[in-house]
């Protein structure tokens, strides 16, 4: 009688318990009241070794895992926008999903991305996109900077951003406007201590020494992110390896007359045929950012937009242009927008502004890693002026030019599937 009665309760269960599970749905079309924090949400869950479905072009690129108690109350906690599906329920979004037909797919995320931001340890009078919406998101990231990467610490890491940067050594080229200010001294002074300790006799060296570290990190299958100054200046630099272009007033000795002409465009990642600003009071570094003259826009009317891209047969940029919306606003920085004539032809264009023939975001490999450049300093502050308060990203939850930054940040989760183009 035992025996027949738990064979009883075993089919019973065996029966109902596939019935009773289900599925946590965090949208991320406009149903979503928090679009940042759900990034958040989907790193803190692969942190609990839970794999997480990312819905690539499903309402906004919705993100869908296993329903479980403690992971529907860190929903709640953090204010996240979800709902709990059946799994028939969610079986059917897969099928919907799988049909040829529909331009979506589904990216398995599992594993939780190690992520550094290269940064000064000092403080500087601005602030970064990036370490403003990592922390808004609650991911967990490392600072690093010249010392570490010298010391070969970058192999720790998925994924390293560049904070607002200038790798050619020129401190930014704030020489003109700045050069009086106690934040400039201090960051010259730090600088060239930092030079003199790693054993290099100019911080234009120690910058090159720490580019080439980077390249071998992104070769070796390490994701890259850039923004701002970080982009334009990170590929000057490989392009000017062992050439002099910075004067006297930074480095103590003269340029290279015939700098130009030596220009390396074969060791870059993205740019090629630009022409470097010899002028060391010109706050620009080339001629690859476009100028405030050719850009005939004003905050109300510079928009760029997002292509849209094969799910099925191009993974990656579908990855990192998910969004909510397809027009971006665009937004200024030492480096805004990115010359489309000067981008190697390889590059891939994920988002532009065709008329004004500059592109704002795009992205590459190298070897067995990847780059994203993206123009602009603060998606949220048109134009963000040296010396103002950080973004509050709790007025801009839903911000679509902070999504493309993390977009990115989990990139590195997905498992890895084979390019189809």
């Amino acid at each position: 009688m035992f025996f027949r009665t738990t064979a009883l309760i075993l089919c019973f269960l065996a029966f109902f318990v596939p019935a009773l599970a289900s599925t946590i749905l965090v949208p991320m079309d406009e149903a979503q009241k928090d679009h940042l924090k759900s990034y958040g949400i989907a790193y803190w869950v692969l942190g609990q070794n839970v794999p997480v479905d990312w819905l690539l072009n499903y309402r906004g690129g919705s993100f869908a895992f296993n329903h479980m108690p403690q992971l529907e109350n860190e929903l709640i906690v953090r204010g996240v926008s979800y709902t709990v599906i059946s799994d028939a329920q969610y079986n059917g979004i897969l099928t919907e999903i799988g049909a040829p037909e529909a331009n979506m797919d589904i990216m398995k995320l599992e594993k939780v991305p190690k992520v550094a931001v290269y940064s000064p340890k000092s403080k500087m009078p601005w602030d970064d996109a990036v370490t403003l919406v990592l922390t808004y998101a609650e991911i967990p990231y490392d600072v690093i900077y010249d010392k570490e990467i010298v010391q070969e610490q970058l192999p720790k890491y998925d994924w390293l951003h560049l904070h607002h940067e200038d790798f050619t050594g020129q401190y930014g080229k704030f020489y003109a406007s700045y050069r009086h200010y106690p934040w400039y001294q201090e960051q010259q002074r730090e600088s060239e201590e930092s030079a003199k300790e790693l054993g290099f006799a100019k911080v234009s060296q120690l910058k090159m020494a720490v580019v080439n570290k980077i390249k071998d990190f992104t070769a070796g299958g390490g994701f890259l992110f850039a923004m701002c100054s970080a982009t334009d200046t990170y590929d000057i630099a490989l392009a000017a390896e062992d050439v002099d272009i910075v004067e006297a007033m930074f480095d103590g000795d003269a340029t290279d007359p015939n700098a130009q002409s030596k220009l390396d465009y074969s060791k870059t990642f993205a740019f090629q045929d630009f022409r470097i600003s010899r002028n060391p009071l010109e706050y620009e570094y080339s001629d690859i950012d476009m100028q405030p003259q050719e850009r005939p826009v004003s905050e109300a009317n510079d928009y760029f937009q997002l292509f849209t891209f094969s799910a099925k047969w191009d993974p990656i940029p579908t990855m990192l242009t998910q969004n909510h919306v397809k027009t971006i606003k665009g937004f200024m920085g030492q480096t805004t927008a990115f010359r489309k004539s000067l981008v190697k032809p390889e590059v891939v264009v994920m988002g532009e502004n065709k008329e004004l023939g500059e592109i704002r975001y795009m992205h590459g490999t190298y070897a067995r890693g990847t780059w994203t450049f993206y123009g602009g300093h603060d998606p949220e502050d048109y134009q963000h002026l040296v010396g103002e308060d950080p973004t509050d990203l709790a007025l801009f939850p839903n911000s679509p030019g902070y999504r493309l930054i993390l977009n990115n940040i989990l990139f590195p989760a997905a498992k890895k599937k084979k390019q189809k183009t």
